[in-house]
């Protein structure tokens, strides 16, 4: 990650506003309401980088029972500070985070970015019959 960033948990430094009008208008939450955004957020994990100003320039969320299985969601970068690592920068402190080291299933859903987390273990599911989603 480029200097003059950093990567916090802290939910109070979180801009609900900022990731609520990414998330809108985003192919996984398009049109979502700005209070179904707001309960996510309360109700997961959060993982966001900042610039040097305690700017929000990223987001990522993992849901999860903290022991078993956990759902990583809603992760984006703004465009403007895209290629500067944060996206990699996030994964690392997610997927060292002490309270998601009993993982054992950890999973995502995602249209892009395979690359970036092919690097971190995810992979196509092994068994793609045995899961279903209800939309």
């Amino acid at each position: 990650m480029e200097q003059g960033y950093y990567v916090a948990t802290d939910k109070k430094q979180l801009d609900v506003s900022m990731i609520h009008q990414v998330l809108v208008r985003s192919y996984w939450s398009r049109g979502i309401s700005k209070a179904a955004v707001k309960t996510a957020i309360d109700n997961s994990m959060c993982f966001a980088a900042f610039n040097l100003n305690q700017q929000q320039v990223a987001f990522a969320r993992v849901v999860s029972d903290y022991a078993t299985v956990a759902y990583l969601a809603d992760v984006f970068v703004l465009e403007e500070h895209q290629g500067k690592g944060l996206a990699k920068a996030m994964m690392h402190r997610i997927m060292g985070h002490p309270q998601l080291q009993t993982i054992r299933r950890f999973k995502l859903a995602s249209k892009g970015a395979h690359e970036l987390y092919h690097a971190f273990g995810f992979n196509q599911l092994a068994e793609p019959q045995i899961h279903l989603e209800r939309c």
